[in-house]
């Protein structure tokens, strides 16, 4: 079983009736910690937030640190049809690995955080607030209909789901990622047709050395 970015039906609604035009990813935020991904794609180096998002990010990096995202994939690109420019996500992580998992994080919404889920954003993978693990998706476009909404009249909708970074590098790799082609008949439900017919491998992911 995939662990799932929990779009619903609805939510897919709300992004569809808002898209967002596409914007460059923000630059390096203050409080934040260089990441590289090293894939079989090339690199994509990312900002964590660990001043404005301190629990995903540290989570992140503990699983950074330990090895534990050495050798997953990208699995999944989800596709969204707003005009010319691409949009949508691609998702890596764990998968539920029983050797890879970490405890479940407490959720951090973007209303609290500041965050936005703008082009080049890292979100938190997760079924209900608060199941988040080992799996995150970036945003080849702007999505802020993933935000938290507290005024939402959807309360499935209000938590929204937790930004904790950014890509500053690779955004080319990201939007080839999103590109490749997908399985027509892997994925179960909506998520079907959105897995990656070959993953792309995170083959290191560490820390950016300070020079």
């Amino acid at each position: 079983m995939l662990h799932r970015f929990a779009f619903t039906a609805a939510l897919a609604l709300t992004l569809a009736s808002a898209p967002a035009a596409a914007q460059e990813p923000q630059g390096e935020a203050t409080g934040s910690t260089d990441v590289v991904l090293e894939t079989s794609m090339g690199d994509i180096v990312i900002a964590l937030e660990t001043e404005r998002a301190p629990i995903t990010a540290s989570n992140f990096l503990r699983y950074v640190d330990e090895g534990r995202l050495d050798g997953t994939v990208f699995y999944r690109a989800m596709p969204i049809d707003w005009g010319e420019q691409p949009n949508g996500l691609i998702q890596a992580g764990t998968q539920f690995d029983p050797d890879r998992i970490l405890p479940a994080i407490a959720h951090e919404p973007t209303s609290v955080t500041g965050l936005s889920h703008t082009r080049g954003a890292l979100s938190m993978a997760r079924n209900e607030p608060g199941t988040a693990t080992g799996d995150f998706s970036i945003m080849v476009g702007d999505q802020t209909g993933l935000d938290a909404d507290p005024d939402n009249a959807d309360p499935d909708l209000q938590p929204g789901y937790a930004v904790f970074g950014h890509v500053t590098q690779g955004m080319d790799v990201v939007e080839a990622i999103h590109a490749a082609p997908t399985d027509p008949e892997a994925g179960e439900g909506w998520m079907k047709g959105q897995m990656l017919a070959e993953p792309v491998e995170i083959i290191e992911a560490r820390r950016v050395k300070e020079p």
